[in-house]
C-alpha cells in the first residue's frame, strides 16, 4: 500500500565550499498553491516517493504552504531536515544589496528553517522596493547592482542562511557580468529548458564554468500560450512508444543525460511517480539524433510589460 521510494541521483555544487549535493529532480511549486492542504498532502506524498528537492520563491506565494508540508513530514519522521534540499529565490522588488539579507531571513522565517540549501536571484532585473505586481511594470524597473546585491548573497553564505547561492534567468552575458565581480561563483543558474528550447549555448558556458543548470519548465508546460511543442510532439510520442515510456519520461530523461537537473511541477500522485522512472534506462544515439531537431522557441519571454528587447541578449 505504501508508496515506493526511488533514490534520486544527486549532482555536486562544484562552486560551493562543502560540495553541496543537490537531487536531479526537485519538486517545483509555481507559481501558486490552490489550496494549503492539498499542497501538503502533496508534499508529504512526494517525499515518500522520494523527491527530496523542493523548489520555491517568494513570488510564488508557496514557502508557508510547504514550510508546513516538510515540518510535518518531519514530525511524522519521514525524513530529517539533513535529508532535504530547498531552495527559493529573492524577487525583484528586493533585488537591492541592503535588501537581500532580510528578504532571505523572511523567506526562511516562511518556510520555518533556519538554512536553505540554494538561494538564488530570481531574475536580473530590479524593480521599486515593496510594489510587488506580476507582470512588472517596466516603469517600475531601477538599475540592478548586481556587484552590490551579489555580495549581500555572499554574506547571506557567510551568515548560514544558505548552503549556496546561485541565480535565475541569467543569459550568457549576463553571467559573464556577474563572474567579472563574483568571489563566490554562483552554483546554479535556473533557467527555463525543454526539448524545444535546449539551451545550448548556455549549457556550454555553465559547464565550462561549474554552474549546474537546473530546468524550469522542463515539459514545456504553458498550454495557454498555445500547443505543447513537447507534450504534442508525434516524433517524441513514437520515441516513447518505443521504449515503453511516456513523453514526459523521455523529456527527462534527455534532461538528465545532458548533467542538466529539473523540478517538474506535477501534485498528481502517478505522475510524481512516473518523473522518478527515468534512471534505469537510455536514449538511443538515434533518439537524441531526432531530439536535435526539434524546433527551438523559448515559451517565457521575460516577467515585465511590456516586454525587454535586452533581457535574453539575443541568446538562441
Amino acid at each position: 500500500m505504501g508508496s515506493v521510494s526511488v533514490e534520486i541521483p544527486t549532482k555536486v555544487l562544484t562552486n560551493t565550499s562543502s560540495k553541496v549535493k543537490m537531487p536531479v529532480v526537485g519538486m517545483g511549486s509555481a507559481p501558486d498553491f490552490t489550496c494549503k492542504k492539498d499542497t501538503k498532502d502533496a508534499i508529504i506524498e512526494a517525499i515518500k516517493q522520494g523527491y527530496r528537492h523542493f523548489d520555491t520563491a517568494a513570488a510564488y506565494g508557496s514557502e508557508q504552504a510547504l514550510g508546513e508540508g516538510l515540518k510535518e513530514a518531519i514530525e511524522l519522521g519521514l525524513v530529517t531536515r539533513e535529508q532535504l534540499f530547498v531552495t527559493s529565490k529573492l524577487w525583484v522588488t528586493e533585488n537591492h544589496p541592503h535588501l537581500v539579507v532580510p528578504a532571505l531571513q523572511k523567506s526562511l522565517k516562511n518556510l520555518q528553517l533556519e538554512y536553505l540549501d540554494l538561494y538564488l536571484i530570481h531574475w536580473p532585473l530590479s524593480s521599486q522596493p515593496g510594489k510587488f505586481s506580476f507582470p512588472i511594470d517596466v516603469a517600475d524597473l531601477l538599475p540592478f547592482d548586481v556587484k552590490g546585491v551579489w555580495e549581500s548573497m555572499e554574506e547571506g553564505l557567510k551568515l548560514e542562511l544558505t548552503k549556496a547561492i546561485g541565480v535565475s534567468n541569467f543569459s550568457v552575458k549576463k553571467l559573464q557580468n556577474l563572474l567579472s565581480v563574483a568571489n563566490v561563483l554562483p552554483a546554479v543558474n535556473q533557467v527555463e529548458m525543454n526539448l524545444a528550447w535546449q539551451q545550448k549555448e548556455l549549457r556550454e558556458f555553465c559547464n565550462a564554468n561549474g554552474i549546474v543548470l537546473t530546468a524550469f519548465s522542463p515539459l514545456r508546460k504553458g498550454a495557454s500560450r498555445g500547443a505543447n511543442e513537447v507534450m504534442e510532439n508525434d516524433m517524441l510520442k513514437e520515441i516513447a512508444d518505443a521504449h515503453g515510456k511516456s513523453v514526459a519520461q523521455i523529456s527527462l530523461r534527455w534532461l538528465y543525460e545532458q548533467g542538466v537537473t529539473f523540478v517538474p511541477k506535477s501534485y498528481d500522485k502517478e505522475r510524481m511517480g512516473q518523473n522518478l522512472a527515468i534512471f534505469d534506462w537510455k536514449l538511443t544515439k538515434e533518439d537524441h539524433e531526432k531530439i536535435d531537431q526539434i524546433k527551438q522557441n523559448r515559451l517565457i519571454p521575460g516577467p515585465t510589460k511590456p516586454g525587454l528587447n535586452d533581457l535574453w541578449d539575443d541568446e538562441i
